[in-house]
């Protein structure tokens, strides 16, 4: 099972606004935030979102600690094959907290469970790819490509994911004036999470973003996914320009 990440869920986009106060160093907004987050969530998922992010603002190690293990507790009541990406990141910042606590043996453990999990993606599809491109099934689509967010990169990798409303976003920010179009598709090769949006602003990889240097198959085509307004893309081309973040390739 999987609960797909939705930016407009409300506990999510509290969650980011108050990662936006702490980055302009508005602490006290964001901690305002995280804890709203926290008491109006509504779903294990959600809580396990929510701790996390409390836990991270949290400046007494105690209390990190403290919060850091209810995120871990709600991921692993989630039963959520996205969450399970998120398991090595929150034992090992329990880890780190066990640690400057001066209890090394508790450290050692969590250390150790963090490093078990295997950093394979648990996701088993169906996968999805949005562009604009006319394809048909059975052809291929290969890296190579010029990045739609930095025309002067081009990938080493193909992506995809298993958000069929991601792969719409991705469809509507791609290059060309073909119409928007999300292919389902199916790796030819090994794939891993995608870098740049793991471990990032939330533990793991929630949004389902995935990468392979093989092709990967067109095996059919969606059409019943969420399309983004014209207004929406242009608020997204906006935020992705201003990313101060290189690609990791």
């Amino acid at each position: 099972m999987s609960t797909k990440f939705d930016p407009k869920n409300k506990i999510i986009r509290l969650c980011v606004l108050g990662i936006g106060m702490e980055e302009q160093g508005n602490s006290e907004e964001a901690s305002e935030l995280f804890l709203q987050a926290w008491n109006e969530s509504a779903n294990d998922f959600e809580r396990f979102i929510a701790a996390y992010q409390v836990a991270k603002h949290e400046k007494y190690i105690s209390n990190r600690l403290k919060w850091m293990e209810t995120s871990l507790e709600y991921a692993i009541k989630s039963n959520d094959d996205s969450v399970k990406s998120a398991f090595p990141a929150i034992y090992l910042s329990i880890s780190k907290c066990y640690e400057e606590l001066g209890n090394y043996n508790k450290a050692k453990i969590n250390y150790e469970l963090s490093n078990s999990y295997n950093t394979e993606p648990y996701d088993k599809g169906p996968f999805y790819h949005g562009t604009r491109a006319d394809l048909q099934v059975g052809d291929l689509l290969v890296s190579g490509r010029d990045s739609n967010y930095n025309s002067e990169v081009k990938m080493n990798h193909i992506y995809f994911t298993s958000n069929l409303n991601g792969a719409g976003l991705a469809a509507g920010l791609a290059k060309g004036e073909g119409r928007e179009r999300v292919y389902v598709v199916k790796p030819t090769g090994p794939f891993e999470n995608d870098p740049n949006v793991t471990d990032k602003k939330f533990p793991g990889n929630l949004t389902c973003s995935y990468r392979s240097e093989a092709p990967l198959r067109i095996v059919g085509e969606k059409t019943d996914w969420m399309k983004k307004t014209p207004e929406e893309i242009s608020q997204w081309r906006d935020k992705l320009a201003n990313n101060k973040g290189e690609i990791i390739n």
